[in-house]
């Protein structure tokens, strides 16, 4: 794991807490999903923007930001609740394996690279494997199965 960690500036940060509050309405801009996690310091439910990538059938998150604070406490909760307000579903989240990030990163950059752009390790669409392995263990991926 890597300690990697692109702060958003104050714009960033704004901008982000829109969507966040559209996302939280229930009103998606290009994938976007409200994601609440408990803080693993206070035990507050924290909520912050992310693009769900759903790849054969299975909802992944990933930070591009790499190891942020909704990261580290999705780690140590071992759950999320995901969704607008009225709808959020409550979902147990597993980190993926490095060996494994290489397709999902792919994809995920394939859709919102113009979004990520700045902040993704360097990569880009057109990255290859290798560079995609390389930069695996800086970006966590993270698999979401719905609580029973």
């Amino acid at each position: 794991m890597s300690t990697r960690y692109e702060e958003p500036n104050r714009v960033a940060r704004a901008g982000n807490a829109v969507i966040r509050a559209l996302a939280e309405l229930g009103i998606s801009i290009a994938g976007t999903r409200a994601l609440r996690v408990r803080g693993r310091k206070t035990g507050k439910s924290r909520a912050v923007v992310v693009n769900l990538l759903t790849v054969d059938g299975v909802d992944y998150v990933v930070s591009p930001r790499g190891n942020t604070q909704w990261a580290r406490n999705a780690r140590v909760a071992g759950f999320v609740e995901i969704g607008s307000r009225w709808r959020r579903r409550r979902a147990e989240i597993t980190e993926v394996s490095d060996d494994a990030k290489a397709e999902l990163l792919r994809r995920y950059l394939a859709r919102w690279y113009w979004q990520v752009k700045g902040y993704v390790a360097g990569l880009t669409p057109d990255s290859g494997d290798e560079q995609l392995r390389a930069a695996a263990p800086s970006i966590p991926v993270f698999a979401l199965v719905p609580s029973r």
